[in-house]
């Protein structure tokens, strides 16, 4: 992350340093290079997503079995 620092002019109020300061920040890109990334997610593995449909697959078979044996509610 880079670190923008202004000191105050002799002749200079607050709202001229805060004008400087935002537009260092806007001309330094970190607003954009965080916008752009604020919602990415990374893709997932070919491993996770392996386990997980697995994972699936299970709990499908083992609710199935359960409805044969009487053991849970039919699907409707």
């Amino acid at each position: 992350m880079i670190n923008i620092e202004l000191t105050k002019n002799n002749n200079e109020n607050n709202l001229g340093l805060i004008r400087r300061f935002s537009k260092k920040v806007k001309s330094s890109g970190i607003i954009a290079r965080v916008r752009s990334i604020r919602y990415h997610q990374r893709d997932e593995s070919k491993y996770t997503r392996k386990k997980r449909t697995l994972k699936s697959i299970t709990r499908k078979a083992e609710i199935d079995q359960m409805i044969k044996m009487g053991k849970a509610p039919a699907k409707k």
